[in-house]
C-alpha cells in the first residue's frame, strides 16, 4: 500500500510573487503527505498567485497520476499557506472519490449512465426562420454587448475509455471532457446533463 508519494516531479510557479524555498518546501511536503494508495502521483504542478490590491492568495495544484488521471483544484484566500492547505484537502477528497468510483466500476449496473444524442438535420427554411426570429428579438434591445473571449487554455486530448473520461470529469469538475475514445478510436465529447447523468457526442467525420 502506497502511504506516501515520494520522489514526485514537482514544479512550483509564481505569478506576481517570488517563490521562496519555504513556499516550495511546504507545497512539496503537503503533496508528498497525501496518504492515499491510489492513484499514484507522477508529476505535480503548483501555481501560486498573489494579487495584493485584492488581498487574494490563490493556490492551484495539478496532479498528473498513473492511468492517465489528472486531478486539479484551486483555492483563494487571504493567506497563501491556507490556500495550499485547502487545495490539498480538495484534491484528497477527489482522490478518494476516484477510488470509490473505481471500486464501483466492476459492480453490475441496471442501465448505462451514458446517453447518446440523436442527430438532427435542419432544412434551410428552418434555419432562415430561426435567424429571422432572433433578428426580430434583437430589435427590442437598445444596446447589444458583444461577447469576448475571457479565458483561453491549451487542451490536451488523451486516449480514454468512457469510464475513465467520467472519472476525469468528476475529479476536475469540468463541464465537459474532449478525448479520443480508446475503444472506437474516435474523437468524443462527454458532458454533464441537467439530470445528473452524462451525455456523449461522437462527431461524424
Amino acid at each position: 500500500m502506497q502511504t506516501q508519494n515520494v520522489n514526485v516531479a514537482l514544479t512550483v510557479t509564481g505569478r506576481h510573487v517570488e517563490i521562496t524555498e519555504a513556499m516550495r518546501d511546504y507545497a512539496q511536503k503537503r503533496i508528498e503527505g497525501l496518504h492515499l494508495d491510489y492513484p499514484k502521483i507522477i508529476e505535480a504542478k503548483v501555481i501560486l498567485d498573489v494579487q495584493p490590491h485584492k488581498k487574494r492568495h490563490i493556490a492551484e495544484i495539478i496532479l498528473f497520476c498513473a492511468n492517465h488521471i489528472t486531478i486539479e483544484a484551486d483555492t483563494e484566500s487571504q493567506d497563501m499557506y491556507a490556500s495550499i492547505d485547502e487545495t490539498i484537502s480538495k484534491i484528497a477528497r477527489r482522490m478518494r472519490k476516484h477510488k470509490t468510483r473505481l471500486l464501483k466500476k466492476h459492480r453490475p449496473r441496471k442501465n448505462e449512465d451514458i446517453h447518446h444524442l440523436h442527430e438532427a438535420v435542419f432544412s434551410q427554411e428552418a434555419l432562415e426562420a430561426m435567424a429571422a426570429s432572433e433578428e426580430a428579438e434583437s430589435e427590442d434591445v437598445h444596446e447589444e454587448i458583444e461577447p469576448v473571449i475571457v479565458h483561453k487554455e491549451n487542451y490536451r486530448i488523451r486516449p480514454l475509455y468512457q469510464d475513465e473520461a467520467m472519472v476525469d470529469m468528476e475529479l476536475s469538475e469540468k463541464p465537459f471532457v474532449v478525448f479520443k475514445n480508446a475503444k472506437t478510436d474516435r474523437l468524443t465529447i462527454l458532458f454533464r446533463r441537467n439530470d445528473g447523468d452524462y451525455g456523449m457526442i461522437e462527431p461524424e467525420v
